[in-house]
């Protein structure tokens, strides 16, 4: 038997097998699986593969890719008889004493009529105590779902975001006493329960907060092909900041998120659809909800439903039909498939327009109603909202550019400038959205607020809100990280709310003004501390205290008239007690003296796909960046690696990522260096060749 798995190909994918059509599978979003088996030639010539794509314009309000953008694997086994790809399910209960029970159902392929003598042996294994892991063996019948149950030895650990522990369930399928086939899957073992009763949501029983961000597939300068490596630095910069969730807006994750996600103990709502049978653009999902709505709901679920990282399904975002009573039909009967496959995860959907959500009975069909921004609707509609609860399924949409700060710092609606830029001063929005702080105070003071997905973790390609007109914008504005993977300010501010284990301190904006001596220059600070002091050259500023009566001072502190004056500027956080805590310095900037080249990883592994993601700034003699260098660089990778691309952030930048040259963008910029396939050693070579610095990187291939 062989069957094609793929996970993701982009779009309306033809499989040919030796010129024969073997499958085909229209969402470019979606795994699907292809069986190969009476197209495979066994004579000892060569099979041939091709797969067609036809990827439509205006298929996406965002930058989809193309092409097989996700890896594809070959599953071969002996015989017919086979362990369905898709076919395990567990499921985690926790009884009132504590001890966990899990579920296993397993789903067998046998030629028609074949009842001869199969078993199915299960192994959960991977605690540290090896004489614990349970081995159970069930006969088959004439059914060829099996199920059974494991009483979870002690040695055995839930799954949660602060303890991501993670087994293997081994299935092996034997027949006549020989194993034909056997799967290992990596499971954790973990409940999700919702509703007030439960105290909003909970995972094994203990109310979490959900603070998340919602991702986009792409990766900035490497575009939409995946990148295991880069994923993961996409995940660890969002669960340093304190998120635990993620929303894979607005489609389908692929598997290698989803295990990382596993692995760091992130939560994840994993979503199917942007628009169902009515369009948002010329070429959408419309054209394909009648013939696959049900089919891609069910390899979602099908594929990803051992992963105990996803605790939550979201079926679509801002439908259109949610003004009518057919939306409310299609919501109930895609809550009601996702049930039929998955009972233990509730089903959401992003839903933007509460006056008519509620008519139409469109959000009582929600297990999680998931409301994207309209946050000051969030106390008048949550008594009619019979749930108990509500969701900021996708939140903020506010809008800053890394380093470009604005005066004054006048908060503002889509605003647009002639430079193309957004303040950093996190005080412009879209005319449908609003700041973090809005959506803070509503999630800490209505116990009903589950928590929210920030729209967005990072610039993504496409979408350049609020300069949709503005050429040449062509990336957005919403991240809380750029294009590049570099924090703008707005990490910070979500840090200093999120990260309860590693305290923040963070000012803005920098402090080299020529040419502003002697103006108001504002200063704001970041921190989960009360309060601060702020100095300039010494002289103090004032001490101040958060103001939880203040939209924009109860999560940020604020001195606004301070006027600039070259030198130090400094602040000094207080505790709760009143005493010093830590502080943070900020310097204006001398001459450019030299590159500083930051690797978050110097040694790679030598597979041909590891990657070094460099940091380089354009510094003086102290180490202070030069804020606003925008130097020509040029890269040149040497030895057992290669360029791969750069990019600086800038949503204006038309420079193309895999051009070894390219614009600092307010004095930074990253270079993303590949692994060979080799072990030694490799050198990346940084030039400005209009003041003649030079750096250089040596990375270990090994």
């Amino acid at each position: 038997h062989a069957e094609l798995v793929f996970d993701g190909a982009m779009a309306d994918a033809h499989v040919y097998v030796n010129g024969q059509l073997a499958g085909n599978w229209a969402y470019g979003y979606n795994a699907f699986i292809v069986d190969a088996t009476p197209f495979v030639k066994h004579d000892g010539s060569p099979n041939t593969l091709e797969v067609r794509l036809n990827n439509l314009e205006e298929s996406n309000r965002w930058y989809p890719g193309g092409g097989i953008y996700r890896p594809v694997k070959l599953v071969l086994t002996p015989q017919q008889a086979h362990l369905d790809t898709w076919g395990l399910a567990t499921a985690t209960r926790i009884g009132p004493d504590g001890k966990v029970t899990l579920d296993v159902s397993q789903q067998v392929v046998r030629p028609l009529g074949d009842d001869g003598n199969y078993a199915l042996h299960f192994d959960l294994e991977g605690a540290s105590d090896a004489k614990s892991s349970p081995h159970i063996v069930v006969k088959m019948t004439d059914n060829d779902n099996v199920s059974m149950h494991f009483n979870v030895p002690p040695a055995f650990k839930l799954w949660s975001p602060e303890q991501p522990n993670l087994y293997t369930l081994k299935v092996t399928l034997v027949h006549n006493g020989k194993a034909i086939d056997t799967q290992c899957t990596r499971i954790g073992l973990r409940t999700v329960e919702w509703g007030p009763q439960c105290g909003g949501f909970a995972i094994n029983g203990r109310p979490v907060k959900l603070r998340g961000v919602c991702l986009h597939h792409d990766l900035g300068p490497l575009g939409a092909a995946e990148n295991r490596v880069a994923v993961l630095r996409q995940l660890q910069l969002m669960q340093q900041m304190g998120a635990n969730a993620i929303r894979t807006s607005h489609n389908m994750p692929s598997t290698a998120m989803m295990e990382l996600c596993d692995s760091l103990g992130l939560m994840v709502m994993a979503e199917s659809f942007d628009a169902w049978a009515e369009p948002k653009v010329k070429n959408g999902y419309n054209r394909l909800w009648n013939d696959w709505w049900q089919r891609d709901i069910t390899n979602l679920i099908r594929h990803h439903r051992n992963h105990p990282s996803i605790v939550m399904w979201s079926v679509g975002n801002e439908i259109p039909e949610q003004w009518k009573p057919v939306g409310a039909e299609r919501y109930r009967a895609l809550v009601d498939l996702c049930h039929s496959i998955d009972s233990t995860r509730p089903v959401t959907c992003g839903m933007d327009n509460p006056d008519a959500d509620i008519a139409s009975g469109f959000a009582m069909q929600a297990d999680v109603p998931g409301y994207n921004y309209r946050v000051h609707r969030y106390e008048e509609t949550f008594p009619k909202l019979p749930q108990g609860i509500l969701l900021g399924s996708e939140t903020a949409s506010t809008v800053s550019t890394r380093g470009h700060y604005v005066f004054p710092d006048t908060v503002a609606t889509n605003k647009a400038w002639p430079d193309g830029q957004c303040s950093s001063y996190d005080v412009e929005y879209c005319w449908w959205s609003n700041l973090p702080d809005d959506d803070w105070r509503l999630q800490d003071d209505m116990p009903g607020v589950i928590g929210e997905f920030v729209w967005t973790g990072f610039d993504y390609l496409g979408e350049p809100t609020p300069y949709d007109e503005f050429w040449p914008s062509r990336s957005s504005y919403f991240g809380i990280v750029d294009l590049a993977g570099l924090p703008k300010d707005r990490y910070w501010l979500y840090r200093s709310h999120w990260n309860k284990t590693d305290h923040t301190l963070h000012l803005l904006p920098h402090w080299t003004w020529p040419g502003r001596e002697g103006q108001v220059t504002p200063v704001y600070c970041y921190t989960d501390y009360p309060s601060a002091e702020l100095f300039v050259n010494g002289k103090s500023q004032g001490r101040i205290t958060k103001d939880p009566t203040s939209r924009l001072d109860r999560y940020r502190l604020r001195w606004r008239d301070v006027r600039y004056e070259p030198g130090e500027l400094r602040v000094v956080a207080y505790d709760s007690n009143g005493k010093p805590a830590m502080e943070k310095t900020l310097r204006t900037a001398g001459k450019p003296a030299k590159l500083m080249l930051e690797a978050e990883r110097t040694t790679l592994a030598a597979n041909g796909t590891d990657l070094a993601f460099v940091t380089v700034s354009l510094v003086d003699n102290n180490g202070t960046l030069i804020p606003d260098a925008a130097n020509q660089l040029t890269f040149d990778v040497t030895g057992a690696a290669s360029y791969k691309a750069a990019c600086n952030g800038d949503a204006t930048s038309l420079e193309p990522f895999t051009r070894p040259a390219m614009k600092l963008f307010h004095g930074k910029l990253v270079v993303v260096v590949q692994a060979g396939k080799k072990a030694g050693s490799a050198q990346l070579t940084v030039r400005d060749n209009a003041t003649g610095l030079k750096q250089e990187l040596t990375l270990q291939v090994q």
